[in-house]
């Protein structure tokens, strides 16, 4: 069955776009996310309660709800962004480079290219009533990538990366959605500081 006619999602500015409308604007939408859980990875929950609205209001990122067809459930969702990206020449193939040097600029002397790259920053499933069985962790990215190829084709680029904790079943699950590792970076902040894995994958 077809990705879409099994899922469709929501942009949140559409809920914000009609304000204080109790039946379609911003407090549905804060009913429709009270109803999502996750406690398998708590900041992905706390990033959807706390900061997507916010962030969406800053244009410093963009949510997606995720709901189903049939039952219109929530059962997930992605966060999206543009940013600034440094990637080290070392740590990628010669074909890479070769397409990274179209969109991006070479600083010869340090050998790392920096360009404008889409950023996959959040990704979870609802595990509220069983609901995260209605969907795999693939189909999720699947429609983030839908919204990305519609960007790319808008408004250009070639680049999408994501940053993920260094545990082997999450690294696996990214390197089989066609992602590869180019490089690590140490976390800072009022959490304590560890390492995220930085992976991309090319449009």
């Amino acid at each position: 069955m077809p990705i879409e006619d099994k899922f469709f999602y929501i942009n949140i500015r559409d809920y914000l776009a009609l304000g204080n409308d109790e039946e379609a604007g911003e407090p549905m939408l804060d009913r429709v996310l009270s109803g999502f859980s996750c406690p398998k990875n708590p900041d992905v929950e706390r990033f959807l309660k706390k900061s997507a609205i916010e962030f969406a209001k800053k244009n410093q990122s963009v949510t997606y709800l995720v709901f189903s067809v049939e039952r219109k459930e929530l059962l997930g969702y992605f966060t999206l962004a543009l940013k600034p990206l440094t990637v080290r020449g070392e740590t990628v193939s010669n074909t890479t480079k070769r397409k990274l040097l179209r969109i991006s600029e070479l600083d010869e002397k340090s050998d790392t290219y920096t360009m404008a790259a889409y950023l996959i920053a959040q990704l979870g499933k609802n595990y509220a009533n069983g609901r995260d069985r209605k969907i795999t962790g693939k189909e999720l990215i699947e429609l983030a990538w839908t919204v990305i190829e519609n960007a790319q084709y808008m408004l250009g680029g070639m680049v999408t990366f994501l940053e993920a904790e260094n545990e082997e079943r999450l690294l696996s699950f990214y390197r089989d959605n066609r992602f590869s590792q180019f490089d690590t970076r140490q976390t800072s902040g009022i959490d304590e500081p560890h390492e995220l894995v930085q992976l991309l994958r090319l449009l």
